[in-house]
């Protein structure tokens, strides 16, 4: 009894997915392990790592599953396949929660995905006498219905099963207080709204480090597609960027610097990002009309004109997208 009281308190995060793309799960283990005072560990599928001061925080423990892949078995029927994939995984977390892991306090558990991460997570944690906790990011059944159908018997199936376990846990956080007022309405789960605050470590880059990151990432942007790029105008001089310079070793912003758009996505079809495509024309267009300009305007002189420092009303636009999904082909070639 005595070992039991003076144990420190423990949490398991648990993702089944990539935790170095899940920032909101990073920072539960962060405010977990600095906050709470709790020893943490991170159960999840490989992939991208973590941000640093996840991997350098003595408390916080990261265990790496490995993702189950079935390219071997293709001739196995969609569905067929989808069962023993989810039955795999079922295992592996059972494994890894109650053998690999020390006896936590809580469990808290990202969805989607609902499953078989719900249930297992609910098993372990009665087996281990936790509480389980839930934070609701989107509902599993909505985003499998955008490749199946919302009236697909497979949506069908794992809308129950990720209503029936949903409501099984102890508690729930959700990001968005329409979510809060969804799970209570239609689904009996009263979910505490958490939105998401940024750490310490997220904080506005300095002039020398947006030059500095400009500069390494100058010949990986500079290949022009096309003529009116923000980068088809070749910069010999190495203290220059597109947004920056360095002159007599202080950095400055450049006044006909581009509009810098930066966005991450796991690019699912959940993620239109054809809208922001839309937008990007409109605002073309709208500029366009605005100026007078034609389309038959002479696009060398704009660029000469850009290169020799001169100043316009609107910005050009400069967008950073990280991909990572199936539909970065599509998006592309848009």
């Amino acid at each position: 009894m005595a070992e039991e009281a003076g144990r420190r308190r423990r949490a398991a995060v648990v993702v089944l997915g990539d935790i170095g793309r899940s920032p909101r799960m990073q920072y539960h283990s962060l405010s977990l392990a600095n906050q709470a005072g709790m020893e943490v560990d991170i159960v999840a599928n490989g992939g991208s790592d973590p941000h640093l001061s996840l991997r350098e925080n003595p408390s916080i423990h990261i265990h790496e599953m490995k993702s189950v892949q079935l390219s071997g078995i293709s001739k196995i029927s969609g569905a067929l396949a989808l069962l023993l994939k989810a039955a795999i995984q079922f295992i592996l977390l059972i494994w890894f929660l109650c053998f690999k892991i020390p006896r936590p306090d809580v469990f808290v558990v990202q969805n989607p995905p609902s499953v078989p991460t719900l249930a297992a997570v609910k098993l372990v944690s009665w087996l281990r006498g936790a509480k389980f906790i839930v934070d609701w990011h989107n509902f599993g059944y909505t985003l499998l219905g955008l490749s199946h159908g919302r009236s697909h018997v497979i949506v069908k199936v794992y809308f129950w099963f990720e209503k029936h376990f949903g409501r099984m846990a102890d508690g729930a956080f959700c990001v968005t207080k329409a979510m809060q007022h969804e799970l209570a309405q239609n689904w009996g789960i009263k979910a505490t709204v958490l939105y998401d605050h940024s750490p310490e470590f997220f904080h506005p880059a300095s002039l020398t480090e947006k030059h500095e990151l400009f500069c390494r990432l100058g010949r990986s942007i500079c290949s022009a597609m096309g003529s009116a790029d923000c980068f088809s105008v070749e910069v010999e001089d190495e203290n220059t960027t597109a947004l920056t310079s360095k002159i007599d070793g202080g950095v400055l912003l450049k006044p006909n610097r581009p509009a810098l758009v930066v966005s991450s996505t796991s690019w699912t079809p959940d993620e239109d990002f054809s809208i922001l495509l839309e937008a990007a024309l409109m605002y073309d267009r709208r500029v366009a009309a605005t100026l007078g300009e034609e389309d038959s305007m002479d696009e060398g002189q704009l660029w000469i004109d850009i290169k020799n420092g001169k100043q316009f009303d609107y910005p050009r636009l400069l967008f950073i997208i990280t991909v990572k999904g199936l539909i970065e082909i599509n998006m592309r070639s848009k």
